[in-house]
């Protein structure tokens, strides 16, 4: 990066899950001590920064996307006084802190839903949030027939001032998560001071959750799919509560916020909407500086779906002056291997999945723009499809009446070591990790993949390397090389470089080159084999 290109433009960032990352005390959660003594592990994989899911005080219905307390850590983590150790020790490691933002909702014990409660109907209280009397005999059913993420009704019914029955309050995830009323001045004078607050101990930017989710159309229409959850169906921002247009005048006063302070502080969307033109408007001059492009992440391992993918998000995001950024997994998406591997017939070919998984990663970092890496991606790991019924603690689990298993599989507790009561995330003999590992952790471990020249912790940290160091990589425009349907995906990056990703059944041969600079698996006698990906110097 040249010194007037900001950080963010083109950098790799690296997501912590802080409960299952790292456990410095043994009580079996992850915590920000337990992240801070790793960060050196961070630094030498590659990463610019960190994004760190919600680190605020929160009864942890859904994992702290419920945040009772904007301005202080949840217990379980550790102290303010511990994240802003984190800050400066990553800033000591020349990595940047990217903490979680949860503006669509809070958790149901904060302060301001406890008064709502207290309030009662027309109050200034209840008016932070979507509070409405029911439809039917004695207001008995919802006031919309709108469908929670989780599963179930996306309403909840209260106490009236008497006891009784009373008004419904929206949540479009879980009861514990009340939505907040965006359309009212305060809600967005508290989130401007929260910005302020953590810009202020040093954060770099923040991760917006469900930034498409905030504004709902106040008329509280009922849906005519009501499985459509991000406006599929619905004409552009025409949707009562997902990627309405209202939505872009909070991101620009949140803009101007950013700007106020000094080193480029930036913010990511989380941003699940209908198209990738839809998506163009979130980064926008003047709105949010990237969005994560779920298009790449959901697309197939089919030439035509990942061709596709680029050429949309590259050519609509560049037409707003905004870099790409790309992520193949995240803790709500089943594990690239094991998603690139499951056959027709719903079993993994876990061989498979990794091999795809890791050309996969090579492609996306040789992609123009930034990238993103889950932490456990870089060591390869699988979903963990077996977690017992017992064990399973997200929320969807139970909305769903035990029919849908959640998202749990993805967030398992990291392996650091090959042996140890919990692969060395806790110390040994400390509480068992708040979701079990699977005895096949170990092979995945940090220490084993360290020592392995052909693993794909060895393969992520050669890429990482390459990547920063060859001008050709990051920001830039993207030549193909291949044509349109071709099962070999060719393209050319900058002087020098190309790119070859080969999708077809066999091997095949290689452009010509000056160097072989990186594969994601060994050649074959001089071929690019199947599900293999490949970095060239090229003249």
């Amino acid at each position: 990066m040249t010194t007037e290109t900001p950080w963010w433009r083109d950098a790799v960032i690296y997501q912590v899950y802080i409960r299952s990352f790292a456990d410095s005390d043994g009580d079996g959660i992850g915590d920000l001590a337990g992240l801070t003594d790793r960060l050196g592990y961070l630094a030498d994989l590659g990463v610019d920064a960190v994004w760190i899911n919600p680190w605020y005080a929160s009864p942890q219905v859904d994992n702290g996307y419920d945040v009772a307390d904007y301005r202080a850590v949840e217990p379980a983590y550790g102290t303010l006084a511990d994240a802003e150790k984190l800050i400066a020790r990553a800033h000591e490691h020349g990595l940047r802190v990217i903490p979680d933002l949860v503006p669509n909702h809070l958790s149901a014990e904060h302060a301001w839903f406890r008064e709502a409660l207290a309030a009662g109907p027309g109050s200034p209280e209840r008016a932070r949030f979507v509070f409405r009397p029911g439809r039917g005999p004695d207001g008995a059913e919802p006031p919309t027939n709108w469908r929670a993420h989780f599963g179930g009704p996306a309403w909840t019914r209260v106490a009236g001032p008497d006891g009784g029955p009373g008004e419904w309050y929206l949540h479009l995830f879980d009861p514990g998560q009340p939505d907040l009323d965006w359309r009212n001045a305060e809600v967005r004078a508290e989130f401007e001071s929260v910005l302020r607050f953590w810009f202020d101990r040093g954060v770099d930017g923040f991760r917006v959750d469900v930034a498409h989710g905030l504004v709902k159309d106040p008329g509280l229409p009922d849906l005519a799919d009501v499985d459509d959850l991000t406006g599929a169906s619905l004409g552009p921002g025409a949707h009562p509560f997902a990627d309405r247009d209202e939505v872009q005048e909070i991101y620009e006063s949140w803009r101007r916020i950013a700007e106020e302070y000094p080193g480029a502080r930036m913010f990511v969307a989380e941003a699940w909407v209908p198209s990738p033109e839809r998506l163009a408007r979130y980064v926008s001059p003047g709105r949010l500086h990237t969005a994560f492009n779920f298009d790449f992440l959901l697309a197939p391992w089919e030439p035509a779906a990942l061709r596709e993918a680029i050429d949309t998000t590259t050519g609509y995001l560049h037409g707003v002056g905004a870099p790409a950024t790309w992520v193949l997994e995240n803790h709500d998406v089943v594990r690239a291997p094991s998603r690139y591997g499951r056959r027709r017939d719903g079993a993994v070919d876990v061989a498979l999945g990794e091999r795809r998984a890791r050309a996969a990663f090579v492609l996306m970092a040789a992609l123009p723009g930034g990238v993103y890496v889950y932490q456990g991606q870089e060591l390869g790991l699988p979903q963990v499809d077996d977690i017992p019924d017992e064990a399973l603690r997200d929320p969807t689990w139970e909305r769903s009446g035990h029919t849908e298993r959640g998202r749990d599989g993805s967030r398992v507790p990291l392996p650091w070591t090959a042996g140890g009561s919990s692969f060395g995330f806790g110390p040994d003999g400390g509480d068992a990790p708040w979701l079990p590992q699977p005895d096949w952790f170990g092979r995945y471990a940090v220490d084993v993949e360290s020592d392995d020249a052909g693993s794909t912790l060895a393969l992520v940290r050669a890429a990482l390397a390459r990547r920063a160091a060859l001008d050709a990589l990051g920001e830039g425009p993207l030549t193909w090389e291949s044509e349109p349907g071709d099962p070999v995906l060719s393209f050319r990056r900058g002087p020098g470089f190309a790119c070859v990703v080969n999708l077809a059944a066999a091997p095949v041969p290689l452009p010509e080159h000056a160097e072989v600079l990186l594969t994601s698996a060994p050649l074959d006698d001089g071929l690019l084999p199947a599900d293999c990906a490949v970095w060239l110097s090229v003249g």
